[in-house]
């Protein structure tokens, strides 16, 4: 019967039966969907399936009812194609579609004798812009072209005076709409350029939201992805298309992106992981060993070649995560052809200077020589070892240096759009007291920060984890000395108490938390560095107020596809959804997506790098938030995070020296919102507890006080 079905539908739609003589006459002013719609299929011979659309899928003669002559004969045919396909040495999608390489630098015939600036390119979006992204996109084309003046463009097509920037905008102050803005502009002026956005693998599918959101006609193909948008080359897929689905490899895919990108005016969007993994180049210290696990061939060669040699301009999203000059990406991006770069970055100050000159390199190679220059003339190096040595220190004579190479390629804008535009930020440093087990067990752990020490990051771990909670001192690898203080009976009484939040400051503080921020139906945001403690909450949380994980409770980790995160991020930020509570790996999300659904920000543990503090906070506080934004950073009294907290303050604020903001001051259109001073949560649960029960200290907006008076309460 399903024969006789298919028979009767193949007769009344009277499709030609013959497969198309030539895959590239398609219409290219109409999309391959509204084709399929018109019943225009693109037809493909599949010898599994049949005669089959590349496109939507639609099957017009399956394989068991076509004649056994035709079947035969087009077998044949097709066989020895797929053959000639798998047999040819240099065989590959680009190889046999074969392209020119355009001049990258040629500018559009309109803009050599037009008047007027670039903003003409794209009329009307000006007005939709804030003032630090309309100062931000003439920065840009001035650093990138020379100039905003369409008739002056080609004066500096090849001037050496141009280059790369950076743009450190705070986060959430809209760097992606701004940099989608110019590549529009700059698309039109040049439309050869080949554009090349890298970024966080996590942040590709932000980006291509963003091409959405905002109806960008230019096609952007995600590279990390290896599903098809409808918008590549029918040509190079129809190719691809003439082998079996499990035989395709993953490079196959992507050489089909590749090719849409190189024969129309498109974007590339790829990740640093994957980047390296296709461009990275040549271990210095090992040259017979390629850094990447994949063996050479011709095909990765030529993908190698384009993404190293192709791009007429590279885009850096979260510029400073390839800021170690030993790692493979940093010496891979160094080499890309291309000196026409914009790094974006809310925090390019990670760690130290010897990072933030790495960083600034990338946008000017050229540079790079003269950064580390005056860094050492300063005195603020790093040792070959990664020690520190005067490199956090503050240097002011040293500062002041390296702010005159900065001042032509960097452009500064703190947040106060966020301050003028929002309800308001609090910030909070929480100093708790554990209660007697989990101090029993924070004590029994080896406290030990000298750096001579090999297993320091292991005790720091060790003492994250416990003061969260004791029990997940099992989760721990523990010294012999340790296992003589935490011993059996002490572990199966840790055991028991895994289930009680009592038994943890910081657990008691969360849960007592999120019950009064559920009456005023406010969401929480919860940051941790690691994975247990996350897991722990949330067994926390289910039992407590009889939750259900994925609804009440979300939680995004590291090995969640895209897709997956996606859903959860719109799930929590949507106010009509069940989510109250959204626990986050500062790994997995600290940066580049928006979390405004949450007005409450709290993170659980300490880390080193303030970047990663203020990168997780703006996940909240961005454009696009409702409400004032409440921030607390728990530390445990008596434990390595009181000073650890002090050192990254001292980080934050020699960030905030060399950052200083390149926009042009205000005019005092836009009134500044007051300082928040109430937060009805805290004081509720300070009222509530007994004094010298749980809470120690409360430090309010802390990065403003004194580096020194304001934060001995932390030290031990």
């Amino acid at each position: 019967m399903l024969w006789e079905e298919l028979a009767f539908c193949s007769k009344s739609n009277d499709v030609s039966n013959e497969l198309p003589s030539n895959m590239e006459e398609i219409l290219i002013d109409e999309t391959p969907a509204a084709k399929c719609k018109k019943g225009n299929h693109n037809l493909i011979l599949d010898l599994e399936v049949g005669l089959k659309c590349m496109n939507c899928g639609f099957v017009q003669r399956e394989i068991r009812s076509m004649d056994e002559s035709e079947w035969g004969e087009k077998i044949t045919r097709e066989r020895r194609r797929f053959d000639r396909f798998d047999e040819e040495e240099n065989s590959n999608i680009l190889g046999k579609l074969g392209f020119e390489a355009p001049n990258t630098n040629s500018l559009h015939e309109d803009c050599v004798s037009s008047e007027g600036t670039v903003w003409d390119k794209i009329p009307g979006v000006k007005s939709q812009m804030y003032p630090h992204q309309q100062e931000g996109f003439e920065f840009i084309w001035r650093n990138l072209a020379g100039t905003i003046m369409l008739n002056e463009l080609k004066d500096f097509e090849n001037s050496e005076e141009t280059g790369g920037c950076i743009m450190s905008h705070a986060p959430g102050t809209g760097k992606t709409r701004l940099t989608i803005i110019f590549l529009q502009s700059y698309l039109a002026c040049f439309p050869d350029c080949k554009p090349v956005i890298i970024a966080p693998a996590s942040l590709l599918l932000t980006w291509a939201e963003e091409f959405k959101k905002w109806n960008i006609s230019i096609p952007f193909h995600n590279l990390s992805s290896l599903e098809f948008t409808g918008k590549e080359s029918s040509a190079a897929l129809g190719l691809l298309m003439q082998k079996n689905a499990t035989a395709r490899t993953n490079n196959e895919i992507r050489m089909v992106k590749i090719y849409s990108w190189i024969k129309a005016k498109s974007i590339l969007g790829i990740s640093y992981n994957l980047y390296e993994k296709l461009a990275g180049v040549k271990d210095e210290d090992k040259k017979t060993k390629m850094v990447r696990e994949v063996k050479p061939d011709k095909e990765l060669n030529d993908i190698r070649e384009i993404l190293m040699g192709r791009p007429g301009l590279l885009v850096l999203d979260e510029a400073h995560t390839p800021r170690n000059q030993r790692s493979c990406i940093w010496k891979t991006l160094s080499k890309v052809e291309t000196q026409k770069r914009i790094l974006l970055s809310g925090t390019p100050f990670q760690n130290n200077f010897q990072e933030l000159c790495n960083v600034l390199g990338l946008a000017r190679p050229k540079y790079l020589e003269k950064l580390t220059s005056t860094l050492k003339k300063s005195g603020m190096t790093v040792t070959k070892r990664g020690k520190r040595a005067l490199g956090n220190e503050i240097n002011n004579r040293g500062i002041e240096e390296l702010k005159a190479v900065m001042l032509p390629f960097v452009h500064v804008h703190k947040g106060s759009i966020l301050q003028r535009s929002l309800p308001g930020l609090r910030e909070c440093v929480v100093v708790l007291n554990p209660p007697e087990l989990q101090k029993r067990v924070l004590e029994s752990i080896e406290v030990t920060h000298n750096r001579k020490t090999k297993n320091v990051f292991e005790t720091e771990h060790k003492l994250s984890l416990v003061s969260v909670h004791p029990s997940l001192v099992s989760r721990c690898k523990l010294s012999e000395k340790e296992r003589l203080s935490i011993d059996e009976a002490l572990l199966a009484q840790l055991k028991k108490v895994r289930l009680d939040p009592k038994q943890s400051v910081k657990t008691r503080f969360l849960m007592e938390f999120v019950e009064l921020c559920e009456v005023i139906k406010e969401k929480v945001l919860v940051f941790s560095q690691y994975i247990d403690p996350l897991k722990l909450i949330m067994k926390h949380l289910v039992s407590r107020f009889n939750w259900n994980p994925g609804e009440e409770v979300l939680y995004m980790h590291g090995k969640l596809e895209q897709k997956q995160r996606q859903t959860l991020i719109n799930e929590f930020n949507d106010p009509k959804s069940k989510a109250k509570v959204f626990l986050a790996s500062t790994k997995a999300c600290s940066e580049g997506i928006s979390l405004v659904g949450a007005s409450r920000v709290i993170l659980l543990d300490v880390v080193w790098n303030p970047a990663v503090e203020r990168q997780a906070i703006s996940r909240a506080y961005r454009i696009g938030q409702q409400r004032i934004v409440y921030t607390y950073h728990l530390v445990a009294k008596g434990t390595p995070e009181g000073p650890k907290y002090c050192k990254q303050a001292q980080k934050d604020r020699i960030s905030e020296l060399v950052f200083a903001c390149s926009s042009r001051p205000d005019k005092g259109k836009e009134k500044i919102a007051e300082a928040v001073t109430e937060d009805k949560v805290l004081d509720t649960m300070v009222q509530r507890s007994k004094l010298g029960d749980m809470f120690d200290n409360l430090i309010i907006q802390p990065k403003e006080a004194d580096l020194v008076e304001g934060f001995s309460i932390l030290m031990p």
